[in-house]
């Protein structure tokens, strides 16, 4: 069974984020296909991301900058796969969601597996701008963003008294999300299992000092 993690990304008092996230766990338990683990922000009060060669130490053993940043990087390498659960604040996600992802650094946790988004907002854009934005980051951290995503505009009025969305298409949305989330999941599970490539970055590195490696010999 997959590992999904839920990644809950918004910590302030009062957060639309409490309606939202027990319809998904109800959701996602019914599924029956992921061993599922939430992460609330809230229980994990990183600091703001100050990590450099300095404070990861070895790189085989990151000791970062603070206990809590090497058990997150732990925390998150757990995880086959993520799906976020974010408002949008001044057209893109949360800073404390931004700085949770931020903080995956040398460790790599988050490479090659698939993320959904379930967006929310109080207007009519339902978190659109946020989930456009998290997908830009995740390919940054070299995960899988899915195009299917959950939008959920005027989140306040979005549930009836016992916690289902109004709208029967969020509940579709949703479910088709999860399907996806299942075969990406699965997909890459399996290719991770037959190895890995570094990351793209060490790789031109270290293909462009032997470039200029030649170059040197050669003159």
């Amino acid at each position: 069974m997959s590992r999904l993690q839920i990644i809950i990304g918004s910590t302030r008092p009062g957060r639309a984020a409490d309606l939202v996230a027990p319809w998904v766990l109800t959701s996602v338990g019914a599924f029956d296909h992921f061993d599922v683990e939430v992460l609330d922000l809230r229980d994990w009060p990183l600091p703001m991301f100050a990590e450099n060669l300095e404070t990861v130490g070895d790189f085989n053993d990151p000791t970062y900058s603070a206990p809590i940043v090497r058990s997150w990087n732990r925390k998150i390498a757990e995880a086959d796969a993520y799906l976020v659960v974010t408002p949008e604040y001044n057209h893109s996600v949360p800073a404390v969601l931004k700085n949770a992802i931020d903080s995956v650094f040398v460790s790599f946790a988050f490479r090659q597996k698939p993320i959904v988004a379930v967006g929310y907002s109080g207007g009519i854009g339902g978190g659109v701008r946020a989930i456009e934005h998290l997908a830009q980051i995740a390919i940054e951290a070299e995960m899988v963003p899915l195009r299917t995503a959950v939008v959920i505009p005027q989140v306040f009025e979005a549930f009836n008294e016992l916690g289902r969305p109004v709208n029967p298409v969020t509940e579709l949305s949703l479910r088709i999300a999860l399907e996806d989330l299942t075969w990406w999941s699965d997909t890459l599970e399996a290719a991770r299992s037959k190895g890995q490539l570094a990351p793209a970055a060490f790789r031109i590195q270290a293909a462009a000092g032997a470039l200029s490696e030649q170059e040197d010999e050669a003159v």
